[in-house]
């Protein structure tokens, strides 16, 4: 985690064995995204994808246990397959959220790929410890994901 000017702001980092390429593909095709989005026990059964940049997206995730619900936003850069940047908002937005917008940077490490991931400025900490429970959940199932059995 990072103050940047004056906010908050997640910074993660995973090296995942594989080539950049597959973990490109894992972050923008709708049937790999729902095998890895969310936390741990969360299923994704919808995502509506415009892969361009303008246009949107939207997930429909569901906990166990509990009543779906919905996040969405805009892609802001595409670049294939290094770098990948989104606006992110919950359709139906805690008091305390504001959109963030969630930069994925795909770099070549000895034949591996490190994702880095950002997200911010977050209006609270319990908010930016809420994305920071969800993400490193999500990486560490893309990571099961591309690397079965590590």
């Amino acid at each position: 985690m990072n103050e940047r000017a004056g906010g908050l702001v997640l910074e993660l980092k995973l090296v995942v064995g594989a080539p950049r390429e597959r973990i490109f593909r894992a972050l923008t095709e709708p049937a790999e995204l729902a095998k890895w989005w969310g936390p741990h026990g969360f299923t994704t059964p919808a995502i509506d994808l415009d892969l361009r940049v303008g246009g949107g997206y939207r997930f429909t995730m569901q906990p166990p246990g509990g009543e779906p619900f919905h996040l969405s936003g805009e892609f802001l850069q595409i670049d294939p397959p290094g770098r990948l940047a989104y606006t992110f908002r919950w359709d139906e937005p805690d008091p305390d959220d504001r959109e963030t917008v969630v930069t994925l940077s795909l770099g070549d490490v000895a034949g591996a790929t490190q994702v880095s991931l950002s997200q911010g400025e977050f209006a609270t900490e319990a908010r930016l410890a809420l994305h920071r429970g969800g993400w490193t959940d999500s990486l560490e199932k893309l990571r099961e994901l591309i690397e079965p059995g590590a």
